[in-house]
């Protein structure tokens, strides 16, 4: 894990940036900015991405510079859910510890001391999807799409996103989207309520930092 110092902004204030195999902390606006790495791709949520993201966000907490908390898509992609590989591996107890840390850390965001805005393209899937809804704030690009399509692989999503889901958007429409596996695009994600705003790519970042907090 490579840490580096550098400036926040137009600002003397220091603090880490850190660049991980998968996600990076940077700044906009002076509000943290953790991304998924443009070497990521279509991000899968592995174990170890959880990790990093746990990390990462008690490195922004406990640096206490920052107003609020962007989690980022990749340049291509949200997170497109668990890694299938991964948790097809895992012997029941690992398979039940993955799904407690996942719960464990999503309450964590979705009760973290500040902001924490979801900018999305791309694809938002599964456990990606689980992520968002753990955020206080979605903001999507309009080509973006979202969708549970775990019944298609015979899975459920564990990271307490069908219950974040039904209560964002109302049980009738999550049963719908859960059982079906069907994905949608972002208008109809913001007809339901699913996504708070949505922007040409170009300003995702800008858009969802000023829901974050920006200065």
């Amino acid at each position: 894990m490579q840490i580096l110092r550098f400036a926040q902004n137009d600002r003397c204030e220091k603090f880490s940036r850190i660049l991980n195999p998968t996600m990076e902390l940077t700044s906009h606006n002076s509000v943290a900015v953790l991304s998924f790495s443009e070497g990521s791709g279509y991000p899968r949520i592995s174990r170890a991405v959880l990790a990093e993201l746990a990390w990462l966000l008690s490195e922004v907490r406990d640096a206490g510079l920052f107003p609020g908390v962007v989690i980022a898509a990749s340049p291509r992609s949200f997170a497109t859910g668990a890694s299938v590989e991964e948790v097809a591996s895992l012997s029941g107890a690992a398979a039940r510890q993955f799904a407690q840390t996942g719960q464990t850390l999503f309450d964590e965001i979705e009760h973290f001391p500040l902001p924490v805005v979801a900018a999305i393209r791309g694809y938002c899937l599964g456990g990606g999807l689980d992520l968002a809804l753990a955020c206080q704030a979605r903001v999507a690009t309009y080509d973006a799409s979202f969708g549970c399509p775990g019944v298609s692989l015979g899975l459920l999503t564990g990271w307490g996103g069908t219950q974040r889901l039904a209560r964002l958007i109302g049980k009738a429409a999550a049963t719908q989207l859960i059982l079906t596996a069907e994905r949608i695009p972002a208008s109809q994600a913001l007809t339901l309520g699913l996504v708070d705003e949505l922007v040409p790519s170009q300003d995702l970042l800008e858009a969802s930092a000023r829901r974050a907090g920006a200065k």
